[in-house]
């Protein structure tokens, strides 16, 4: 059995598909692609598909993980092709190695975000998240399956700060005439898991800061926090790593080929 992971994206609109929407659409993309796909035992079989720590509906994304589980080898750059063909567009299969290393889910230890504040003066978003970073502890309450639940968004929070450019603006759905600040977050995936609402609450209450539409989110990047560079690496470079030390693997044009047919006996 062979294990492919992937880095694919939520852009444009599509970032308000939920987790359940994109599994529906990445199962017919297998599909269509032809992927010799491994399947669960069972009276209910599903293609073997692990997710790792998805983000939330109405988020876009730059990198999100998955892995899939063949009983046939391929190729990951031809297979990140056909995908990715196969996919709607925002949805896009960027990057695709071969699973050489354990844990993936364990790399992702932390996310950068970037918070887009339209209607809101730069000066004004820098000081909010500097007052924000020079809290102890920032309560925010978030409403769950149990109730309401206080926790502190303070804690996970690394760096806070506002940068220039950014994502380009989605012209279709965002302002561009009024003052636009942009937030870049780096959070650490705790538990409870500190969500980029979480942190705009924060600003809310400790800064009064209330941007006049919500704002768009995006996850740049998630991966394994470095203590010393204060950054958040690549989870798959262990992985292109391992794979230019191991042998190559014996692998078969991505499409499903035919089998030849059986001579007389």
């Amino acid at each position: 059995m062979q294990r492919i992971r992937l880095r694919y994206t939520k852009r444009g609109r599509l970032r308000f598909t939920s987790h359940r929407d994109f599994q529906r659409a990445f199962e017919r993309a297998l599909r269509r692609a032809e992927v010799p796909m491994a399947y669960s035992a069972g009276f209910t079989p599903h293609p073997k598909v692990s997710y790792a720590n998805a983000a939330p509906t109405g988020t876009g994304s730059e990198a999100e993980y998955l892995e899939i589980a063949l009983t046939a080898p391929r190729d990951p750059a031809k297979l990140r092709e056909l995908l990715d063909e196969s996919m709607p567009t925002g949805l896009d299969i960027v990057d695709a190695v071969e699973s050489r290393t354990s844990g993936l889910a364990d790399r992702l230890t932390a996310s950068v975000w970037e918070l887009r504040l339209d209607g809101v003066e730069p000066a004004t978003a820098q000081h909010a998240a500097e007052q924000f970073t020079a809290a102890e502890k920032v309560e925010v309450q978030r409403r769950t399956k149990n109730g309401m639940r206080t926790f502190d968004a303070r804690e996970a929070v690394v760096s806070l700060a506002t940068v220039d450019g950014g994502l380009p603006a989605d012209d279709a759905d965002r302002p561009t005439d009024k003052p636009c600040a942009i937030l870049r977050l780096v959070v650490r995936h705790v538990t409870p898991a500190v969500r980029p609402d979480d942190v705009l609450s924060g600003l809310r209450a400790v800064a009064d800061l209330a941007p006049p539409v919500p704002a768009a989110v995006t996850r740049l990047a998630q991966g394994l926090f470095d203590e010393e560079t204060g950054t958040v690496t690549d989870p798959l470079a262990p992985d292109r790593e391992a794979d230019t030390a191991a042998p190559p693997t014996a692998a078969v044009p991505a499409a499903a080929t035919a089998p030849a047919p059986e001579g007389p006996r």
